[in-house]
């Protein structure tokens, strides 16, 4: 410590003037992993360098602190605004492990950072070091923003949801700070999609202002359907035989199976398309487009290779003609 009081936090962080955010945020997780109270038990010292790097964090990890420090100096908490000061306290025994307390702390200085939702059973539950102020487990959405800090409130998330989740909607109990909030998901929701939940975010003390909660949704990717726009599509496979005679075949739908005609020498290039039987869109469903590719048997009977050596024996075209005549330089 500096005379008055005064610290070099850059210093105590061991890093640059000239730092950004994701220095700051390195050099901090190492200092307090080494200097951490459960690692250095009895250790006054290592407990008191743990404090002193945690202020430091708390200033150069806020622009609006770190500006008034890099202007003001030892001045820089009469310049505008309440700091750290030397009365910073951590309450140890708050947390479970050294994670908890880290990502809190994170969260509470505005470092944020790690997964957004984690499914398990009976709902989601928050994972650790949201942005905008989560902490780790229950005391995520709801913790405290600094007292008269013109702070953004509002928190964010992410969920992952199934295929089936995101078309047909579904429901969610997820666990807020010691609250439980159900969320509906409507069907048809988007990879990126993104829901509101009013006045579930960050708590600004002495205001009773509390932000929103913000839930980014994320689509697991499905075997078989793709989201292209509106529009659904999946690979439809088809013998060699279909392909050039057509007829009815039965194919999958999100609905389940139904019948549809392909025409004689269908092209691998063409789709089909299957009106209404597609995504869950504003006043209906979009459409749903089968490409064919063509499916060979792994294995062929003696049978089918006879018939297929007197197909090449009587075909009258060469396929690559057109092909070859194009590729000419």
């Amino acid at each position: 410590m500096g005379v008055n009081g005064y610290r070099d936090y850059f210093q105590v962080l061991g890093v640059d003037r000239s730092a950004d955010a994701d220095a700051i945020k390195r050099a901090f997780r190492k200092l307090a992993r080494q200097y951490h109270p459960d690692v250095n038990p009895n250790n006054k010292d290592a407990e008191a360098k743990f404090k002193e790097v945690s202020e430091a964090y708390e200033v150069l990890s806020d622009p609006q602190k770190r500006r008034r420090y890099e202007q003001f100096g030892q001045y820089w908490s009469q310049a505008g605004g309440s700091g750290a000061g030397p009365g910073f306290d951590v309450d140890f025994g708050r947390y479970g492990n050294f994670d908890d307390f880290i990502n809190d702390l994170l969260g509470r200085f505005g470092g944020g950072g790690g997964p957004g939702f984690s499914a398990g059973p009976g709902g989601f539950g928050f994972g650790s070091g949201f942005p905008g102020g989560f902490g780790s487990g229950f005391p995520g959405a709801g913790a405290q923003a600094p007292r008269g800090a013109a702070a953004n409130l509002d928190a964010e998330a992410t969920i992952s949801l199934s295929f089936a989740d995101a078309f047909r909607g579904c429901e969610r109990t997820l666990a807020v700070n010691e609250e439980r909030v159900q969320v509906r998901i409507p069907a048809g929701v988007k990879n990126g999609s993104r829901l509101r939940l009013k006045e579930k975010g960050n708590l600004q003390p002495g205001t009773g202002r509390r932000g929103d909660l913000y839930l980014n949704l994320q689509l697991q990717d499905h075997p078989v359907w793709k989201l292209d726009g509106d529009q659904l599509r999946a690979e439809l496979p088809l013998s060699i035989d279909e392909l050039a005679l057509g007829g009815e075949v039965q194919v999958a739908t999100p609905d389940g199976v139904a019948a549809v005609q392909v025409p004689p020498g269908m092209s691998l290039g063409r789709s089909l398309r299957l009106k209404g039987k597609g995504w869950p869109i504003k006043g209906g469903r979009g459409d749903l487009l089968l490409t064919p590719v063509l499916k060979l048997p792994d294995q062929l009977s003696p049978q089918e290779r006879q018939l297929l050596e007197q197909l090449r024996a009587a075909r009258t075209q060469d396929p690559r003609a057109d092909w070859l005549n194009a590729a000419k330089l």
